[in-house]
């Protein structure tokens, strides 16, 4: 049997993840991370890490197994959390959680593992691993969607490489959160009734524009509200069926013109361009994100700096008195201004494609990759816990186009989009704009 370090967070997931490594006949070793020590901005009530790590003490002692701690909270600022201030302060949305995962627990915490005389490192993410080997011996590793699609956490793992998919362990990736808490009462853990842990990975959840504001400046700026009918939004032509008319063709909606097929076992097939399909300016126009000035649309209200704010966002806007709730359509941070529409069916909230810029496109397993100028069928998502959609992929030299079959509500630029053929996670990027 093999060393395993498995990551101790003191929650219910790796704790049962722990116990299962055990009865398996690992060895197990404990490791907990200690990676932010400052509170600006988090929530009361939200408990420290120190709590976090007697649980995974209580847990380690209840196991009969070793725990090591470990403070990698530098390279968590300067990895993660810096990146997180950036992309805000650019007027993006980033996912800290994904960067974590990339940055943090499969890289500075996986050498640290190593150092442990580690064959593996373990974790409670809610995904599978499988191999595959091809004709040549060479094994090729999989990420796979966790059994229990309340919990699937694949999404937050779309950034890994080979490399650290070769050192990863899942042992509750096959089974139903129920299961685990039922395992964890039974065998008596701490952890067994402790809450999930919410908010950004490490910190807990908090008050975003004041933890911004530890290093992004508040600034009053105005909010400017576009109305359904601005002209813009019919110059797009869009369909009865959801898609969108460019150059002539109909592209984007469920009676659109095929841009890829599926073979008969539903597992993903790259085509060539065909005739008809859409050019790299359909593309770019598909994907663009809409763009407004203060012309555009009546002031109605103040706020505190655009780049404390998200598209997609409702809440934190202290705008009332009104029918419907009032949604963040796009932020400029250079002029502070904030662009907001009426009701969860305004044409500014959707949009039919995104763009991946090509240095961003991010293949689990690089010969799953689509070569430039073909195209694929996936399903898609653009955020955690959000239904995969059906949408066809194209690479360009200028980047990846996500065409969706329906309009996707709050495309957010730093958002992390990540495509599956079936249960498998096969690519993932970072939304352009």
């Amino acid at each position: 049997m093999a060393r395993v370090v498995i990551g101790l967070s003191g929650g219910v997931d790796s704790s049962v993840a722990a116990w299962l490594l055990k009865q398996q006949g690992h060895e197990v070793v404990g490791l907990f991370m200690v990676n932010w020590h400052d509170t600006t901005g988090t929530l009361e009530g939200d408990c420290p890490w120190h709590d976090d790590r007697l649980f995974a003490e209580l847990v380690a002692k209840k196991l009969d197994i070793p725990l090591h701690v470990v403070d990698l909270s530098a390279d968590y600022r300067t990895r993660v959390v810096d990146y997180m201030f950036a992309e805000y302060e650019r007027g993006r949305t980033p996912n800290p959680d994904v960067l974590c995962n990339r940055e943090i627990k499969f890289d500075v915490f996986l050498r640290e593992a190593l150092k442990l005389g580690a064959d593996f490192v373990a974790t409670g993410h809610y995904c599978r691993k499988a191999e595959e080997t091809d004709a040549d011996g060479a094994v090729h590793y999989k990420l796979l969607a966790g059994t229990d699609p309340n919990k699937d956490q694949s999404y937050f793992l779309c950034q890994l490489s080979q490399e650290q998919l070769r050192y990863a362990m899942f042992p509750v990736g096959g089974l139903l959160k129920p299961e685990v808490r039922r395992i964890a009462e039974e065998q008596g853990l701490a952890t067994a009734k402790r809450k999930d842990s919410q908010g950004i990975c490490f910190v807990g959840k908090v008050d975003l524009p004041v933890f911004l504001q530890q290093k992004l400046t508040a600034k009053q700026g105005n909010i400017h509200e576009i109305l359904p009918a601005w002209p813009k939004y019919s110059r797009r032509g869009r369909n009865t069926d959801g898609g969108m008319t460019i150059g002539g063709s109909t592209v984007g909606g469920p009676a659109g013109i095929p841009l890829a097929e599926e073979s008969a076992a539903g597992k993903s097939t790259v085509g060539a361009p065909a005739a008809g399909d859409p050019s790299l300016e359909d593309l770019v126009a598909l994907a663009a994100p809409w763009r407004y000035t203060v012309r555009d649309g009546k002031k109605i209200g103040t706020h505190n700096g655009a780049h404390f704010y998200t598209i997609g966002q409702r809440k934190g806007l202290g705008i009332g008195g009104r029918r419907e709730s009032l949604f963040i359509l796009a932020t400029d941070v250079d002029a502070n201004v904030i662009y907001v529409g009426e009701g969860d069916a305004h044409p500014g909230l959707w949009r039919p494609a995104l763009r991946i810029e090509p240095s961003e496109i991010h293949w689990l397993d690089p010969l799953r990759a689509v070569p430039v100028g073909r195209q694929a069928r996936f399903r898609v998502r653009i955020r955690y816990r959000q239904p995969l959609q059906d949408a066809t992929l194209h690479v360009r030299a200028e980047g990846a186009f996500v065409v969706f079959d329906v309009p996707q509500r709050g495309i957010a630029p730093g958002q992390f989009a990540a495509w599956y053929d079936g249960d498998e996670l096969v690519g993932s990027g970072v939304i352009a704009e």
